[in-house]
């Protein structure tokens, strides 16, 4: 085998090396290679990782589909502590051969992670819907009853009939079977594919809203009482989107 350079060995182990070219590497005793087969070592291990918690959270999937089970919707909420905009809810029905590893809990990833992965999700899934429940919704029903109804929108909103949801610890008023989880959005990818979904529509509203809305700082907390948007309210007062039923928005009313 030719002599690489160290510029030739940190594109190869960058990219699907071959064993050969990682045997050479280990072998090479020049720094750069070192340094990039280090890099290189810890990318494998890395997405070992990412694969074994990938596995372990499709492994709900994965026993429904084995027991003859065709479509199993996963189902997340969005939006339950802020002070103004809506409840968005997300049911994502995942293929069988579903791969992307990096899904997990939408909290756990960054919003630049969210953003890469959401259309990905979109093009991989068997089908994706929305459910949505405003302000008004919010302070008629209550955030807990408001959310049970967006999330049963978000099924019914699916273009397949799934007979299993897996549901991030509420109940759904549906007749279907369901599978409440505790932090299920950590421990089932339908229900973490669904997180992303609900959390990167949901942003999208709120960052239009301080476009609608200005001064409350809509954009940065979504909705959440932070300290400008809470001045926000003491300054400019309630707007449309604002939740009534809670104390902070009350007490500035």
């Amino acid at each position: 085998m030719p002599e690489y350079t160290v510029a030739d060995y940190q594109r190869l182990l960058a990219e699907q090396p071959s064993d050969a070219v990682c045997q050479a590497a280990q072998a090479d005793p020049r720094k750069g290679v070192q340094q990039a087969y280090r890099r290189y070592l810890k990318q494998v291990e890395k997405q070992a990782q990412l694969l074994a918690r990938f596995n372990q959270h499709m492994s709900l999937e994965r026993e429904f589909w084995q027991a003859g089970g065709q479509y199993v919707a996963g189902i997340d909420e969005v939006g339950r502590g802020p002070l103004a905009g809506p409840v968005v809810t997300a049911a994502v029905v995942l293929p069988r051969d579903f791969d992307l590893v990096e899904v997990n809990d939408s909290k756990q990833l960054t919003a630049q992670k969210r953003a890469e992965l959401m259309p990905k999700i979109l093009s991989e899934a068997v089908s994706v819907s929305l459910g949505v429940a405003d302000a008004p919704t919010i302070d008629r029903l209550n955030i807990y009853e408001a959310t049970r109804v967006a999330m049963r929108q978000a099924v019914e909103n699916l273009t397949v009939t799934p007979t299993l949801l897996l549901v991030d610890a509420m109940q759904i008023p549906l007749p279907i079977q369901q599978n409440r989880l505790i932090k299920g959005d950590a421990k089932s990818a339908s229900i973490s594919a669904a997180s992303i979904v609900a959390k990167v529509a949901r942003d999208h509203l709120m960052v239009m809203y301080d476009q609608v809305y200005p001064g409350y700082d809509f954009a940065d907390n979504m909705g959440y009482g932070t300290a400008k948007h809470l001045a926000g309210l003491r300054a400019l007062g309630v707007t449309p989107i604002h939740r009534h039923s809670f104390s902070p928005v009350r007490d500035a009313e």
